[in-house]
């Protein structure tokens, strides 16, 4: 098993030349208090060599083709191992006591600092060190080599794990909820990988005059938000006042003064704006540091632009929720979110903005082909605090949209949302994916002309920039959704939901390709 022998000298080096994680990741505990037993017997290894990279790769393309996503829990023990020496062997671990039921509609109310949360805890991490130094002593291996991310306020933890043994058991004890890889990516396989996502955010100096108009009062507003009736929903009142939207993205430029310094004032009134990141990217396996705030992408920048952008009299581009507050938070590098530190950038973000007693609305236009139970965890938390949860259904190459509605739309306590052509009937955009789990659309590409997409803010500057696919769409629903519940403060997500829906052009009914349908920002504030 020459790889494996290969992967384990690798993770040596790596942990003789670089020590500094351990500065940075709480000590831990490592004494055995709850006992851990085995629900399901664990199949030998038998001598097995791994799958290749590209045996996973089929397997894993012929399971987009008939299921979709990819749910971990679905997979044996040796697709796991084999997908996790595959990638970084970052495992995310989900734990908690025994006999403990119902944990996705009490996460919120846990205390993982609290006994039988903590022994469950403590009991599997000195598995994996204890079993890792008894069959590898040559490398000196401590808890602290293996534990990445720091500690987390949610039930589960990311260790390191190369050994199938460890790992298979580890898969199959009783107070395991789920042990799954977290950083395997398909790398550059071209269909699966968004075509919406970072690239080029500069300003385009001459936009067709036909893609915005320009209000009285001085800002340019995107030809899509005329289709919305978004205009008519800012007359009749609504401008997202007293409303807090959390952006989980790729972050905010700092080059971009409207989404800074300049967010407030004007038309926009007092309100304010926040950046954090939450991505710490990991090099050499073993060094993990915070990156910033910055967006270095371009996407986030337009999504934030895109939900919550002021209205300005110097001619920049207006967002729906113009007077909504915003905190943009760099969560991914790109719009796949398929590295460890993105996984964990992810949940970190719905955690945060859980937490946050100002937050109403969180939107995420950013998703993977595979599901993560830990980022399940966070958006669980995140809705169970009363959050209103936007997430957007996929973009990609128009050949494989058959792949249908991604990770996290997925989840029922997301609303998914993709975007669709001008006009009736309803046909999605040409990157778009739909499908029955999408809740809503909206439109953002003329039918006749795929290159005309909704104008946004760029990097910098005044000059906007396009922008496309399922994330713009999820952006501005965010936004018509802050539209709604600036109406009237006391509204719980439920009624602003039941605004949406009656303001779409299906509903009572329920398409199986587009949810309730289009909404209508004007008849949504009025409902």
């Amino acid at each position: 098993m020459q790889l494996r022998h290969i992967a384990i000298a690798f993770f040596a080096i790596a942990l003789i030349s670089c020590q500094k994680e351990k500065e940075n990741t709480p000590s831990q505990s490592i004494e055995s208090k709850a006992e851990l037993i085995l629900i399901n017997p664990v199949e030998p290894l038998n001598e097995r060599d791994p799958l290749s990279r590209s045996e996973l790769y089929q397997e894993f393309n012929g399971h987009f083709e008939r299921f979709g996503v990819v749910s971990w829990s679905t997979y044996d023990d040796y697709t796991i191992w084999s997908t996790t020496l595959a990638s970084d062997s970052v495992i995310s671990v989900g734990y908690q006591p025994d006999g403990y039921g119902n944990l996705d509609q009490n996460i919120h109310q846990i205390d993982v600092e609290s006994g039988e949360w903590k022994n469950a805890k403590s009991s599997l991490i000195n598995y994996v060190v204890s079993e890792t130094k008894r069959k590898y002593p040559e490398l000196s291996i401590e808890a602290e080599d293996l534990l990445v991310f720091g500690d987390k306020p949610l039930p589960y933890f990311n260790i390191r794990i190369w050994d199938y043994e460890i790992l298979a058991n580890l898969r199959n004890f009783s107070i395991v909820r789920y042990a799954e890889p977290m950083g395997f990516k398909f790398e550059n396989q071209g269909p699966l990988r968004s075509d919406s996502g970072c690239g080029n955010n500069s300003g385009i100096a001459n936009p067709s005059p036909s893609d915005f108009f320009t209000a009285a009062q001085g800002p340019r507003v995107s030809w899509n938000f005329i289709d919305m009736k978004i205009h008519k929903a800012w007359k009749a009142g609504s401008r997202g006042n007293g409303i807090t939207m959390g952006i989980i993205d790729t972050g905010i430029s700092s080059d971009q003064a409207k989404l800074n310094n300049e967010f407030s004032g004007g038309l926009s009134g007092s309100r304010t704006v926040e950046s954090y990141g939450f991505h710490d990217p990991c090099f050499l396996f073993i060094f993990c540091e915070n990156d910033g705030v910055d967006d270095l992408c371009g996407h986030g920048t337009s999504m934030c632009g895109t939900a919550a952008g002021p209205a300005s009299a110097d001619g920049s581009f207006a967002g729906v929720a113009f007077r909504s507050n915003l905190i943009g938070i760099r969560a991914a590098e790109d719009v796949i979110h398929d590295s460890s530190a993105e996984q964990d950038g992810v949940s970190d973000a719905f955690t945060f903005l859980g937490n946050r007693a100002d937050v109403d609305i969180i939107s995420m236009s950013m998703g993977n082909l595979f599901s993560s139970s830990q980022i399940t965890d966070a958006i669980n938390f995140a809705y169970n605090q009363g959050k209103m949860i936007f997430t957007a259904a996929g973009t990609s190459l128009e050949f494989t949209t058959f792949v249908g509605v991604i990770f996290p739309a997925t989840l029922s306590n997301t609303i998914a949302v993709t975007g669709t052509k001008t006009g009736f009937p309803l046909e999605k955009c040409s990157t778009c994916h739909s499908g029955s789990q999408v809740d809503f659309v909206v439109t953002m590409e003329d039918r006749y002309d795929s290159d005309r997409t909704p104008l946004t803010l760029s990097d910098s500057g005044n000059d906007p920039n396009y922008t496309g696919g399922s994330s713009v769409a999820t952006a501005t629903a965010a936004g018509i959704a802050a539209l709604v519940w600036s109406n009237d403060l006391s509204q719980s997500r439920e009624e602003v939901l039941e605004a949406l829906k009656n303001a779409s052009n299906f509903y009572p009914s329920r398409s199986g390709e587009f949810g309730w349908g289009k909404i209508n920002a004007q008849a949504a504030v009025l409902y």
